[in-house]
């Protein structure tokens, strides 16, 4: 099948075609990094990313002359700390999207395996509820080392999803603890989940999770501690001045409490991000993010081909007490020019 045909079926909604074309999005990110990470001696490497980086293009290429939609997906973001809830509170939230008529996509990053690279799949093993439900995408991604919570390609992937007629997009990160804030530059609106019992108010705080959220979840609120786990966000949200002050819901995810109250904060949290004008200026900031990334990874795959001899040698010089790291970097930079 060729990319055109892929894309078209994508846009049907057809889920072999949306999985396929996450795939080749993910695929290409992978081979440019190993060409990269191979230098000038792996020409296999090198043709493969090329083919890939082809189809990759073709594709963003036939997704974008679908022209913009009247209104773009929601992008949800769930982070949090491993053990919270964060797959329990994403079945949740799908369950109250779908009872609205919403279709959904979900994205979960999940840690790479250290022996095949892939996803572990923990999360869609938490989300067999929904696994044959025509209006629910279900795609685990390998972080595949990528630090901040998400995968390289994520990015690329929401395209897909949006392309594919999902209302609503819910992105959960890895569970990475206090380096995962990217989730912040990549969603509408972030959900910051946390539990009782957990020293997570004092954590948040530490991370800087706090300026991320923009709706903070206290799950297993049937256990001991809840209260004073909203007590001291609240006291730690109280301490910032801006215009949104995330509202703090609890929940019990493994049983559906506290959907209702979840949604409402996520469609006020909406509601806001459109009158203020916030909305487009994320959307134009992660547009922004995605071109860089893009352009950054190209110019470091084409610099490691042209550049890699030279970089070696300003390596050999370096730790020959030859040179200094910033004068080996003018010297490497003035090679571009």
């Amino acid at each position: 099948m060729d990319v055109r045909e892929l894309v078209g079926q994508a846009r049907q909604g057809r889920p072999r075609a949306v999985a396929r074309l996450i795939s080749l999005v993910e695929n290409a990110v992978e081979n440019a990094e190993n060409a990269a990470q191979a230098g000038v001696s792996a020409g296999g490497d090198r043709a493969a990313s090329a083919a890939s980086s082809r189809a990759l293009r073709e594709a963003m290429a036939e997704l974008a002359t679908g022209g913009a939609r009247p209104r773009p997906a929601r992008v949800i973001g769930l982070t949090g700390s491993p053990g919270v809830g964060k797959s329990t509170s994403t079945g949740m939230l799908i369950r109250a999207f779908r009872r609205r008529g919403s279709t959904v996509g979900v994205l979960a990053v999940d840690p790479s395996s250290p022996f095949t690279g892939g996803a572990l799949l923990g999360d869609r093993v938490r989300m067999q509820d929904h696994a044959t439900d025509p209006g629910v995408f279900i795609r685990s991604m390998s972080s595949r080392g990528h630090l901040g919570g998400l995968a390289w390609a994520t990015p690329q992937a929401l395209r897909v999803l949006e392309a594919a007629g999902c209302d609503v997009i819910l992105v959960e990160t890895v569970g990475v603890g206090q380096a995962e804030v990217e989730i912040a530059r990549l969603a509408d609106t972030t959900v910051v989940i946390l539990a009782p019992g957990m020293g997570d108010g004092v954590q948040a705080a530490k991370a800087g999770i706090l300026e991320v959220a923009d709706v903070l979840v206290v799950n297993k609120a049937d256990r001991d501690g809840v209260q004073t786990t909203v007590r001291e966000l609240r006291n730690m949200t109280g301490l910032v001045e801006t215009p949104w002050r995330p509202p703090i819901v609890t929940t019990v995810a493994s049983k559906g409490e506290g959907a209702d109250d979840l949604l409402a904060a996520l469609d006020k949290h909406q509601a806001y991000l459109e009158e203020s004008g916030e909305a487009r200026r994320r959307r134009l900031a992660r547009a922004r993010d995605e071109i860089e990334a893009i352009a950054l990874a190209q110019l470091r795959s084409r610099f490691a081909v042209l550049h890699g001899d030279r970089l070696d040698a300003l390596a050999e010089r370096l730790l020959g007490a030859e040179t200094d790291p910033y004068a080996a970097a003018d010297d490497l930079i003035a090679a571009l020019r």
